[in-house]
Formats: C-alpha cells, structure tokens, sequence
C-alpha cells in the first residue's frame, strides 16, 4: 500500500469516527426535544456512517494488487462501493418522508428547539470540514468511494443548516408569538431534507455506476493517449482499435500499432516499452496493453483513421 492509499484509509477513518458521533449526538438530542427533523438528519448520519465503513471497506480493498483471481486489480470495488452508498441515502430519503408526512398529520411539539439550533451548527460545521478533506484525498487517489463519502456529508452539511434553519424560525416565532401553531415546520423542513438527500442520491448513483459498464476515459483523456501514440509516427506506421476503460482508480488502455515487417521483435518491444512510459508519465494508475502488428501498407478500413504514413496522408 503507496502513500496515497495510505492517506484515503486515514481518510476513510476519519469519517466513520465523526459519523459516529454525529450520528448519537443528533438522535439523542432528537429523541429529547421531539423533533423529527433532527431525527431524520440522525437517520441521515447513520446511512453517512454505513457508507464511511463501505467506503473504508473499499479503498483498503481497492488498494491490494492484482492476483489469480482478479488479474485486473479490485478496482471496481470503489465503483460498487459507491452505487450502493448512492442507494443507501435513497433508503434514508423514503424513511424521512414516511415519518415527515406521519408528523403532519398528527402534529406534535418541539422541545427547546434552540438546543437543535446548535446541533445542526455543530454538525454543519464538522461534515464541511470532513467532506472537503475526503475531496481533496480523494482528488488525489482518484477513489470514487472517498468522492462518495464526500458527497454524502456535504449533502448532510446542507441539509443540517436546512434544519437549524427551520429550528431558528421556530424559536424566533415562539419568542414574537408565544402558543401560534408552529409544528408543521419541523415535518416540512424533514421533507426538504428527504428532497435534497433524493437529488445528491440520484447524482452518485448515476457517476458511480456507469464504471461498472467498462465505460471509456474522458474524450480529453483519450485524447491524450492518441497524441502520445502520434508523437511516434517516426517509428511507428499508424494505430487502430484503441480502447480505454476505467475500474475504480485504475485506468485501462489497449491499442494495436503498426510497425515495420522488417523490425526485430527487440525493436519493436522497446517501442511499446516506450509509449507505454509515456503514457504512464500523464495518466494515473494506467495498465497499458500495446499489441504489435507488420504494416503493408494496405491501408484497410480498419487502421486508416490512425495511419500516420506519408502514403496514406498522401492519397487520403
């Protein structure tokens, strides 16, 4: 396990360790003032918390290498990590709105709404400083599951300042206007909590998923890839079939190029020894696979688009 690694398991433990409290702080104050706003951002804690072990499970297991089983690596780990984390604030969101939606209809008091008001500020503050450091590492080990995290606590620092919002207002009008009917806005600001989480959800299962497709690299990053492979038209005569994918933080590139029938296979090694290194040099945690084939000059259909002979530019 490099550095990086290291750095996203610390990450990954640190965000259990504040769920967790967050998480008992938030239904322990809930329970005692009775509001269900404050219940359901608990609730919301504890599918925080669920997905920080997930995500912890998964950047350590992304992290081992390639064996028999899984010649490709674990990187797709992170990727089914973070889908079922996106599924879990789903859960969550229909939970809130059931207890929401039951609140409504059988109204009930909040208890010293103003120990809510610095929960939420508290929480607010500690999710935001939590999520902005699983962002950076996770910017830095290109893990989707400490981007998961991050979104789900960043999504909770909205939500939390939602409810101390809520909370301030109840307070403010309880204070002008002591015994005026004031309940129904702990339950509507837990239904703005379950709409906004329903939005993050949806956002994180679509990027997290689509890996799991064998979806290509970005058309900047295969563009790159190419520029690298034309950056050799002196030793090579042109390339076909390039594919790219991506599992977790791990990049894929496979491509056929097209060299001299004269050239020794030693010669032909250190070129793909070579662009391999180059590609290396600007793409992260890339396994290149570079197939060698004799060029003709036939010129088929196949290859014409990356042919990069005089012959070809010639008669194009």
């Amino acid at each position: 396990m490099n550095s990086i690694e290291k750095k996203a398991v610390r990450t990954a433990a640190l965000s259990v360790f504040s769920n967790t409290i967050l998480t008992i702080l938030k239904l322990v104050v809930g329970i005692m003032i009775g509001s269900v706003a404050i219940i359901s951002e608990a609730v919301h804690s504890a599918i925080d918390l669920i997905a920080a072990l997930i995500a912890l499970f998964a950047v350590k297991t992304s992290a081992k290498p390639a064996d028999d089983e899984h010649p490709y690596g674990h990187g797709k780990v992170e990727n089914i990590s973070g889908t079922i984390e996106a599924l879990l604030i789903f859960v969550a969101a229909g939970y809130i709105i059931y207890e929401s939606v039951n609140r409504l209809m059988n109204p009930q008091p909040v208890e010293s709404p103003l120990i809510g008001v610095f929960v939420m500020l508290f929480a607010s503050v500690v999710n935001y400083f939590v999520a902005m450091r699983l962002f950076k590492v996770a910017k830095e080990a290109d893990s989707i599951a400490l981007e998961a995290d991050g979104w789900h606590l960043l999504t909770d620092v909205y939500t939390s300042l939602g409810v101390m919002a809520a909370l301030a207002v109840m307070v403010i009008i309880e204070f002008v206007s002591p015994g005026k009917n004031i309940h129904w806005i702990d339950p509507v600001a837990a239904l703005i909590v379950a709409a906004m989480i329903i939005k993050a959800a949806y956002t994180l299962t679509i990027k997290s998923a689509k890996d799991l497709f064998d979806v290509s690299l970005s058309q900047e990053e295969i563009a790159l890839v190419e520029n690298i492979i034309r950056s050799y038209k002196d030793t090579i005569s042109g390339y076909h079939d390039l594919k790219t994918r991506k599992a977790g933080n791990k990049c894929f590139v496979e491509v056929h190029i097209l060299v001299n029938p004269e050239m020794t296979v030693l010669q032909s090694h250190e070129i793909t020894r070579e662009i391999d290194g180059s590609i290396a040099e600007k793409l992260k945690n890339v396994f290149v696979t570079i197939h060698v084939e004799p060029c003709d000059d036939t010129c088929t259909p196949k290859c014409q688009t990356g042919c990069l002979t005089k012959f070809f530019k010639e008669n194009k």
